[in-house]
């Protein structure tokens, strides 16, 4: 009985310790458990909290209006359609550019599905000539301090050649109305707007906010988020304006491709020119010395991208005439003995040249008077010592070949009369002499007849 009792006793406190141990373990499940439930419900929300946070585009535009720039404005629009974003902010520093490329821009914004603010930024930035167009566009317009806005005037913006005052009144009109248009849409001063077109009026930000040209004048853009929170603008299909929100915002930069800021750094007039003269040298050093294969290749290239640029830039192809004339005239007076006046017709025609290439009133669409100065005196000095290289040459005396042979003094070897033999530079010749000379004197070459020399007398 007494070890049965004892024995009992040992198993009911093995019981009680292993119900404790599995009570213990028990309770760590159910915590383990409660937390990765609580994790599961809070990770979704958590989630979802970022993902309430407004995704804002950026894209920045610091140069001309051309092509290529337009290209990235609408691809950005449409990225930021595609993806959602809260909105698309443009960064804008521009001295103007092509009017085709302004229109396609500004067409762009205005039937963007999502609001786009334009932002003339940094501090200096300006938004002058097509950009005034395209600041009046946005759904919000805004400036940063120290920046202006103005000086629309079109005459001649994208058009290669000078325009009669018909042409100029049409354009101006047809520019005074659109962004007039522009700005009745978008509720802004139509009337300053158009004096910017017709009298090339210009601002500062402080005044164009006073004017009503623009919405806010922010300092960066962390405060113009701060500035449009809560603002409502209507976009372009929309029945009911949409509500901007911007707190906690997530500014997402999208920079240019590679392609992109290739196609905009040859559509600067400066580049489009360097890259034809390039293109014209490197064809010259193919075509007068066949095989060489490196310029022609160069050569090539920069033309073809040359090409490119032109057709994005007001070209005056009169200007083109004139260069490829300068280059014709310099080949001409390496080919032909002119005493330099081919070259000086030359030097003139490049100089007219590249001053009429781009004819345009944006100073950002025509070539700078240093790239310009420093090329044509380049390509002149070039062909102007070639031309000297080739006229010595030509002057030079032959050593070789028959003509090397002539005025070359020997020995006679035999009497050279109607016959002879002669030794001169090293060789036994057959010689003769209208007169007679004898054995040992000194001869001099005056022809050369086949393999036989005719000499006479030193």
């Amino acid at each position: 009985m007494g070890r049965c009792t004892v024995g009992y006793e040992g198993i009911d406190i093995g019981r009680e310790t292993i119900m404790r141990s599995k009570m213990g373990s028990l309770k760590v499940i159910t915590m383990a458990t409660a937390v990765v439930m609580v994790n599961c419900l809070l990770c979704p929300l958590l989630s979802l909290a970022q993902q309430a946070r407004p995704v804002f585009d950026v894209i920045t535009i610091n140069a001309a209006i051309t092509p290529p720039v337009a290209q990235y404005t609408l691809a950005g629009i449409a990225a930021a359609e595609k993806s959602g974003a809260a909105g698309l902010i443009i960064l804008l520093d521009t001295p103007g550019g092509l009017d085709t490329s302004m229109r396609e821009m500004a067409k762009g914004i205005l039937n963007a599905k999502v609001p786009v603010i334009v932002f003339v930024y940094p501090p200096g930035a300006r938004a002058a000539s097509a950009g005034v167009i395209i600041t009046a566009a946005a759904h919000i317009a805004v400036m940063a301090p120290g920046t202006n806005i103005g000086a629309a005037h079109p005459v001649a913006i994208g058009i290669g050649g000078a325009m009669d005052k018909t042409m100029v009144l049409k354009v101006e009109n047809d520019a005074a109305a659109y962004v007039r248009a522009i700005a009745e849409q978008r509720r802004r001063n139509a009337n300053w707007l158009e004096k910017a077109v017709r009298k090339s009026a210009s601002i500062t930000a402080e005044d164009a906010l006073r004017h009503r040209v623009i919405d806010f004048v922010a300092e960066d853009v962390p405060k113009l988020l701060a500035m449009i929170d809560k603002k409502e603008v209507m976009l372009s299909g929309g029945k009911s304006p949409v509500l901007i929100k911007t707190r906690d915002a997530i500014l997402n930069e999208k920079v240019m491709s590679l392609r992109q800021e290739i196609l905009t750094a040859i559509s600067n007039p400066n580049v489009a020119y360097i890259l034809m003269l390039l293109g014209l040298a490197g064809l010259y050093f193919e075509f007068t010395s066949p095989g060489a294969l490196l310029p022609g290749i160069i050569g090539g290239i920069s033309l073809l991208l040359a090409f490119f640029s032109l057709q994005t830039l007001p070209v005056n192809y009169a200007g083109v005439l004139l260069i490829l004339f300068a280059v014709i005239l310099f080949i001409a007076e390496i080919k032909v003995i002119s005493h330099g006046v081919l070259s000086v017709g030359g030097i003139v025609a490049l100089v007219l040249g590249s001053m009429l290439l781009f004819d345009s009133p944006e100073p950002a669409m025509r070539l700078s008077w240093g790239v310009l100065l420093a090329s044509v005196a380049t390509i002149s000095s070039f062909f102007i010592v070639v031309a000297v290289m080739v006229v010595k040459a030509q002057k030079r005396r032959q050593y070789f070949g028959e003509e090397a042979m002539v005025g070359e003094v020997g020995e006679a070897v035999t009497d050279v009369h109607a016959t002879g033999t002669a030794f001169i530079k090293g060789e036994y010749w057959q010689a003769y002499s209208d007169q007679l000379i004898v054995k040992g004197k000194r001869v001099s070459v005056v022809s050369v007849e086949g393999m036989t020399l005719k000499v006479t007398a030193k």
